[in-house]
């Protein structure tokens, strides 16, 4: 059973910020969790919103600004929104990262950047998880390149998320975790899925998440899930 900090360790540190991954590995995460945008010059940003309204001190949207300009703005007087390169860099393979793409123009970029990492710098396909709400920004990534691992998302519909992951052979299937119990848990496993609920945060649901035998949780604070036999 895996832990997977959400956003980093959000719970602790500004979200999706270098600060917030490097707090997440030092919890000991197997995981981390994190969303992209595009810039206008096209560059991968980690951010989880359409604006940067709520988390730095501008206002606007991600996609009118360039890397630079993103950059400038700082979230919380001290952290700058990090490329998604940047976070590669950081985390040097001491954890897998689940990739969230926010819009489908993100998808064709991150398998480029996934790839130019396993060329370049030694990683695996093992160490990405592409998951989405955009459907179709899955699909575009599993067309581009069928070995880099896919995570359906879904906060509504369990059924329809185990069959549009069949049909693009996914590794998991990422769902709200108050969809979850252990029937369905156990028919989504059966079909040869993983199942990595978001985002438990209260202990009495991050049991309840133990107790249905998810294979992973994500969780703003990874430190309270403890694996007990």
């Amino acid at each position: 059973m895996l832990k997977i900090g959400h956003r980093g360790a959000k719970a602790y540190e500004a979200e999706n910020t270098l600060a917030s991954f490097q707090k997440a590995i030092d919890l000991q995460v197997d995981a981390i969790e994190l969303d992209v945008h595009l810039s206008v010059d096209n560059e991968l940003m980690v951010i989880h919103d359409e604006t940067i309204d709520r988390t730095t001190n501008g206002k606007g949207k991600v996609n009118q600004f360039t890397k630079a300009e993103l950059q400038d703005f700082c979230i919380e007087n001290q952290h700058k929104i990090p490329t998604l390169q940047e976070v590669f860099d950081l985390v040097r393979r001491r954890c897998f990262i689940n990739v969230e793409l926010k819009t489908f123009e993100t998808a064709a970029k991150v398998v480029d950047l996934i790839e130019k990492n396993i060329r370049e710098k030694n990683w695996e396909y093992s160490d990405f998880l592409v998951s989405s709400f955009d459907w179709d920004a899955l699909e575009e990534v599993n067309f581009v390149n069928s070995k880099i691992p896919i995570a359906v998302l879904t906060e509504t519909d369990l059924d329809k998320a185990l069959a549009f992951a069949k049909i693009i052979q996914a590794k998991a299937i990422n769902p709200d975790f108050q969809l979850l119990n252990i029937e369905n848990t156990r028919k989504l496993q059966e079909n040869g899925f993983e199942v990595y609920p978001w985002t438990v945060n209260e202990t009495a649901d991050i049991k309840k998440m133990q107790s249905f035998s998810v294979n992973g949780i994500i969780s703003d604070f990874p430190d309270r899930i403890y694996f007990k036999p």
